[in-house]
């Protein structure tokens, strides 16, 4: 347990916290809406400092980063909670359940283990990930500090929801981040997310203008985020205010491995395609499909001349460019 780093005191020892973008304000013993952040005493307590319920090293791909140290391995931590309530969310039992308990689940992981079990096993990167890692903000910059001195770089994989005040804490230490746009639709944020689109697209712009290494996700749920015309928006999104280069995940959703929504079937292959097609169209340079195996959708192809320059298959890949470069062309393929 630590004192939040961002929060503001009121009267009758409640307080506002500053963290994320909901901006709780939240009674002296209770807690806000990621359910790790209690007022104790009129004070603001992160309950999930130090405490990992997850530690593993993965491809990055698998974040998914598909331009930033590829076909490398990154340490992966994460906390209990979450500042969304995601209907979709496949890691519902670290994100959701503990917000429910009086004591948080956990192991004592302080920021030097994670450094040093990163160095040991000869790891570039840490990534936090698994849950919203604004929620675990100190124990997430105390870490990223650590890792910066170190010359290790520092992941995020979030859904965006970050208050103006976080952005200005952790984006002078943040490398890369994959951010999830999860529709355009204010209304499906609110309803299926408990969340807001406007705060997170603010979030995206912001980590592009501070010169953070950008990806997005869009997880594309049958009936519920896979209309055409929202899904175009997306794109032209992209490209407007992100840039042509940023790479868009267009992931398939399975219902049997979220938490709420198991009544709904996959997304259908045919709907992957046609948000990877109007994507192009609309200019994106680099477009993914994720969770369909079979396709050659995962792979890199030189934006210039259409050459294959990155094969994958799951997360093994196979490089075909030369240092960042198509091999037929020499175009950059926007890869650090």
């Amino acid at each position: 347990m630590k004192e939040a780093y961002l929060y503001k005191k009121l009267e009758n020892q409640n307080v506002q916290c500053q963290n994320c973008a909901h901006y709780c304000i939240i009674k002296a013993g209770a807690r806000g809406i990621c359910g790790v952040r209690q007022n104790i005493d009129g004070k603001l307590y992160a309950l999930n400092y130090g405490k990992a319920v997850s530690c593993q090293i993965d491809p990055v791909e698998k974040k998914p980063l598909f331009h930033f140290l590829p076909g490398r391995m990154t340490l992966s931590i994460a906390t209990a909670g979450c500042n969304f309530a995601c209907a979709n969310c496949q890691n519902y039992s670290i994100s959701q359940e503990p917000k429910k308990m009086a004591q948080l689940p956990g192991e004592n992981f302080p920021p030097e283990q994670v450094i040093a079990a990163a160095q040991e096993n000869n790891l570039p990167s840490i990534s936090y990930t698994y849950v919203e890692p604004t929620i675990f903000s100190e124990y997430a910059l105390d870490t990223m500090k650590l890792a910066r001195n170190a010359g290790l770089k520092n992941i995020w994989v979030s859904n965006g929801f970050m208050s103006s005040e976080c952005q200005q804490m952790i984006f002078p230490f943040l490398d890369a981040d994959n951010i999830d746009i999860k529709s355009f639709s204010d209304e499906f944020y609110k309803n299926y997310c408990g969340g807001r689109l406007q705060a997170v697209l603010d979030t995206a712009i912001a980590a592009k203008k501070a010169g953070i290494w950008l990806e997005i996700t869009t997880l594309i749920i049958p009936t519920l985020s896979d209309d055409k015309k929202m899904l175009k928006e997306i794109a032209e999104f992209i490209v407007k205010e992100l840039g042509k280069e940023t790479p868009w995940h267009i992931s398939r959703f399975f219902g049997d491995i979220s938490w709420k929504l198991k009544h709904l079937p996959p997304t259908p292959l045919a709907t992957l395609k046609m948000t990877y097609n109007l994507a192009k169209e609309a200019g994106l340079l680099y477009v993914y499909v994720g969770n369909a195996p079979g396709t050659t959708l995962e792979n890199t192809l030189c934006p210039q001349c259409g050459a294959l320059c990155i094969e994958r298959h799951g997360y093994d890949i196979i490089r075909y460019d030369k240092s960042g470069k198509c091999p037929q062309c020499s175009t950059t393929l926007n890869i650090l």
